[in-house]
């Protein structure tokens, strides 16, 4: 009886101190200047992968030449 209403408490407990600890730590960091960089735009271009069927006959057109 008294290791459930033990194991119960303590939980609550390591709840109660995680959610205290982790509270603080966002308060601290808060009050804290950030330094922002700013990175110039890119622009990404690319061509759309072959399909699988085009894929297929590309290696079996490799396959017959090679032989």
């Amino acid at each position: 009886m008294f290791d459930r209403i033990f194991s119960a408490a303590l939980a609550f407990c390591v709840l109660a101190g995680g959610t205290l600890a982790v509270g603080t730590a966002m308060l601290e960091h808060a009050r804290t200047d950030v330094q922002v960089v700013h990175l110039p735009r890119v622009e990404i271009t690319g061509k759309r992968a072959a399909s699988a069927p085009q894929l297929a006959q590309a290696e079996q057109a490799a396959i017959t030449q090679a032989q």
